[in-house]
């Protein structure tokens, strides 16, 4: 269950352009950001950091989505995880990575949030009755406690995955699912606190209890389309070909469906229950965003990450043929990193959109090196797992037909 000598030449290239378009982006925004900071002082700097967030972001929503789908999966069993399994483990090893790059942030958080700046916080009483969380050594602490528990849980259901794969020891399913249970409840309250502490602290005025799960719902559903449109890359390929059929792509689709409409619903909810309260502190948020320039945005990210996505979704013809699904993946995988625009730049271009140089160099950049990581670790461990009593069976059923 190795990998082919295709799939490893196939891989290998991606990983060398991932890897060298992500120092090429990495160098061109350190350049072109020293340049701007040293040219228009503080505003500059804090461009450079407002940019680097963004992007990090984005990609810091793949590994965590992959970590919440690899749980669900072991918490389920179901056959539509075996497939992804593996391509699940190597995205949520990348936290690691994104643990080492998260430290630009915590450099730049005088620069990034107004709550940290001891001058923002003496002339604005909404930020002295909020100082006892937004304040700098919580914002530390707190991230240090997600990222520790984060590398926990997911070393921990690498490290069972690999003995599996060479011990064969049922042991190893029942610890994988039993840490599963606690460690998605671990996940959800860190990925809320992160959006939080790293996004909504941005616009500290405003706040909204949903949040927290909507961003649940961009990571999972970034997860499964970007896990989706990498098994389209090997699905043609032992030993994937010998274990995906339409049924276990239908699952996929579904599960797509399923994850963009609860996106959908949080989002609908949140401007629902914002916009019937009518509240000064609240409304802003949202009218920043949906009116001005801002609001071609939030028309397209209705329309081309709900609207078109779903329909298509619902079509039997198009979740049964990886190719047209993986079409679908990579739609959403795009308008993801719009979402997530839409929903940090506005605190601080409530004007409209500007698109800077230093936000495409971060996420050619960060983007280029995650990705080349994350085939490093794809690479690993054997495509399939191994010794898997809930699949042992999958390659004799396909072969029979079953």
């Amino acid at each position: 269950m190795n990998f082919s000598e295709t799939v490893l030449e196939r891989l290998g290239r991606v990983q060398k352009q991932g890897f060298l378009w992500g120092i090429i982006g990495a160098i061109l925004f350190i350049v072109f950001g020293l340049m701007g900071g040293a040219r228009h002082g503080f505003e500059g700097w804090q461009q450079l950091f407002r940019s680097y967030l963004f992007a990090y972001v984005y990609w810091f929503c793949i590994p965590m989505g992959c970590m919440a789908i690899l749980m669900l999966h072991h918490l389920t069993s179901g056959r539509w995880g075996y497939p992804l399994r593996r391509i699940l483990e190597a995205g949520s090893r990348t936290i690691y990575l994104m643990i080492v790059l998260f430290i630009p942030i915590a450099i730049g958080v005088p620069k990034l949030y107004s709550w940290a700046r001891p001058a923002d916080v003496a002339s604005d009483p909404i930020l002295q009755a909020k100082q006892w969380f937004l304040n700098v050594p919580g914002f530390y602490v707190r991230a240090v406690i997600y990222f520790v528990i984060l590398a926990v849980i997911v070393t921990l259901l690498n490290k069972w995955s690999r003995a599996q794969d060479e011990t064969a020891d049922l042991k190893y399913k029942g610890r994988m699912g039993a840490l599963s249970g606690p460690g998605v409840i671990l996940w959800a309250l860190i990925c809320s606190g992160a959006a939080v502490d790293w996004v909504m602290s941005l616009e500290p005025h405003w706040f909204s209890t949903i949040y927290g799960f909507l961003f649940i719902m961009v990571e999972v559903l970034a997860a499964m389309s970007f896990a989706v449109f990498v098994l389209r890359m090997l699905a043609d390929q032992e030993p994937i070909k010998d274990v995906v059929d339409p049924p276990r792509f239908n699952d996929l689709g579904n599960l797509m469906l399923t994850f963009l409409m609860l996106w959908a619903y949080l989002s609908f909810d949140q401007l629902l229950i914002v916009w019937a309260g009518n509240l000064k502190d609240e409304i802003p948020w949202y009218t920043e965003r949906a009116f001005g320039s801002w609001a071609a945005v939030g028309v397209i990210l209705i329309i081309f990450h709900f609207f078109v996505p779903f329909f298509l979704l619902l079509q039997r013809n198009i979740k049964k043929r990886l190719r047209r699904l993986s079409w679908v993946a990579f739609l959403l995988i795009v308008l993801t990193l719009i979402d997530v625009y839409w929903i940090v730049v506005p605190s601080y271009e409530p004007h409209g959109p500007r698109i800077h140089l230093l936000d495409i160099f971060a996420i050619v950049g960060i983007g280029g090196i995650w990705l080349g990581a994350f085939i490093a670790q794809l690479k690993r461990l054997p495509l399939l797992p191994l010794h898997d009593p809930r699949f042992e069976g999958a390659l004799l059923e396909h072969a029979h037909g079953d």
